[in-house]
């Protein structure tokens, strides 16, 4: 792993190298700012890896290419590269490529930790590889089975990709992406493209009491009466004398109302006099407003804070549903419709799972997706949730709602009599969460694996020991019995997303996100920081070493 010294945080470009860049501001990192220079960083390190084989483990049969650029202000580009074996997609196979300004070569990211050399022809059928899927998931396999080369879980093997659907044991849609080995028809890696709030296994009540807080087409300026963050303003779209809760200015996100169905489309939401809601579950606009908001709020976060424009950098908004199913005591985030799902709780564990950490926990994981793309399973999955959580709780922080201010913990407001889902300062508090790493982070639910990186990024923002932060008491212990002292969440915030953008790949584990995270502070601030070194001891201090 190299080091360098860089400047401030960089801007992930979008995957079509071809889209268009949004004009940035003075203090706004600037990725290359034309499509050819896009292309051209691009094929430099095309070139690059060419010419380090044995770094970024070539070999015959390999092909390339450059799924998206991100640069740096001091020049330093990173490229994300997604790699085919005999014309069939690695899995685990990407990596990143680093250059410097000049385009010299500055090292690679990546999990797969040999060269690909394998049969190409299957001793299992399609049909079989379909089968031994759905028997492994208790779904229905869908379309016909792909043959890849799976490399995220052990030596690369020839495999057979199946998509499996169905529902999840608390009715949140389902949709598989499973590997089969080839030569014995054995299940290798099950993936949820569906990522969600909360386990799916069943619903888990918040623990702990409520803590303390401090206080209480033509784009149309409109209201609306939130369930948890008060009155806020929206940017809607007029046709006629009706108003839909559509927002020109943030890509034309929109929201719809499934009114208890559980499709992924539903009815536009739509007004008289563009003042939305009650501020009660007794009209459904009003939790359209929370959704509505926070995936404003996330939009603007991201833009302001990382100079990213939407989910996948590319201007184009996303689109939320409210009132999913009936009594769902869930959310998530859905990559095939782009969009953000959300219960109305059973009302007695949780009200509707609207507010404004929960949205920008959901929208996150379309970030994620577009960036990294974290699997799903074992430890690469509680990377994924924690990033969502990270991001959920930055972004309530960013908006510095009276009615819902910043804190470390998820879900709060939507917790019927209390408590919250996770709490990142002792995250093992909710019952389940690991505080510290162990070898049983790679078989818990994602959910409960997040913990580790929830932990540690807690510990980076605030630091270790007891504290009050807007109202809310934290005691965050460490698991080596040091002392971390906090560098602020702004810093923690930026070091995080370069991660996550610049160095995370589909299949890093806990001990890469360490090492990949430390590039990311080296990025930033230098590898001689007081930044640097508090990464290390904050993931010291949960046992990642």
């Amino acid at each position: 792993m190299r080091r360098r010294v860089g400047a401030v945080a960089a801007v992930l470009l979008t995957s079509a190298l071809t889209a268009t860049v949004q004009q940035a501001s003075a203090t706004t990192p600037t990725p290359p700012a034309s499509p050819q220079a896009r292309s051209a960083v691009a094929n430099r390190a095309l070139s690059a890896a060419a010419s380090h084989t044995d770094a970024v483990h070539g070999g015959a049969g390999q092909a390339f290419t450059a799924a998206d650029v991100q640069a740096d202000p001091s020049g330093i580009t990173h490229t994300r590269m997604i790699r085919t074996y005999q014309n069939l997609p690695v899995l685990g196979g990407d990596f990143v490529v680093h250059q410097d300004a000049a385009g010299n070569w500055l090292g690679v990211d990546q999990t797969l930790s040999q060269t690909p050399s394998v049969s190409t022809t299957p001793d299992v059928t399609a049909a079989a590889a379909a089968k031994s899927a759905a028997k492994a998931t208790h779904e229905t396999a869908q379309g016909t089975p792909t043959l890849v080369v799976e490399a995220r879980k052990g030596a690369p093997r020839l495999a057979w990709q199946v998509l499996t659907t169905g529902k999840q044991a608390d009715g949140t849609p389902s949709r598989e992406s499973v590997t089969v080995d080839a030569t014995n028809a054995k299940v290798l890696l099950a993936s949820e493209q569906v990522w969600t709030l909360l386990p799916s296994s069943g619903t888990r009540a918040p623990s702990g009491a409520r803590p303390a807080t401090d206080g209480a087409a033509p784009q149309v300026a409109g209201d609306g009466r939130s369930l948890y963050s008060g009155t806020v303003p929206l940017q809607t779209t007029q046709s006629g004398s009706t108003y839909q809760l559509k927002d020109p200015t943030r890509g034309n996100t929109y929201t719809d109302n499934l009114n208890g169905g559980t499709g992924t489309n539903g009815s536009p939401m739509t007004d008289s006099d563009n003042h939305w809601g009650n501020g009660t579950t007794s009209d459904p606009a009003s939790a359209a407003v929370d959704a509505q908001y926070g995936t404003n709020q996330t939009w603007d976060y991201y833009k302001s804070v990382h100079g990213r424009t939407g989910i996948g950098n590319d201007g184009k908004g996303s689109h939320n549903n409210v009132h999913y199913s009936r009594s769902y005591n869930n959310a998530f985030w859905d990559d095939s419709c782009f969009c953000m799902t959300y219960g109305d709780g059973d009302g007695r564990t949780f009200s509707p799972l609207v507010s404004l950490d929960v949205a920008g926990h959901e929208m996150s994981h379309g970030v994620t997706s577009r960036t990294a793309n974290l699997t799903y399973s074992g430890e690469s999955g509680g990377l994924n949730e924690a990033t969502s959580d990270i991001f959920g709780t930055s972004v309530e922080f960013n908006a510095n709602n009276p009615n819902d201010v910043g804190d470390y913990l998820i879900g709060e407001e939507i917790a019927v009599g209390g408590g919250a889902l996770r709490y990142m300062d002792k995250p093992s508090k909710d019952g389940a969460s690991l505080d510290c790493w162990s070898s049983r982070a790679a078989s818990v639910d994602v959910h409960y694996s997040s913990g580790i990186a929830n932990h540690f990024f807690y510990l980076l923002s605030e630091g270790s020991g007891a504290k009050t932060i807007n109202g809310v008491s934290y005691n965050s212990p460490t698991c080596n019995s040091s002392t971390v002292k906090g560098i602020g969440r702004a810093a923690a915030e930026k070091i995080w997303y370069q991660a996550l953008t610049a160095h995370f790949t589909s299949s890093t584990k806990y001990k890469n996100a360490r090492t990949q995270s430390l590039a990311a502070a080296a990025d930033l601030y230098g590898s001689t920081s007081t930044q640097y070194q508090a990464v290390a001891a904050a993931w010291s201090a949960v046992s990642v070493t």
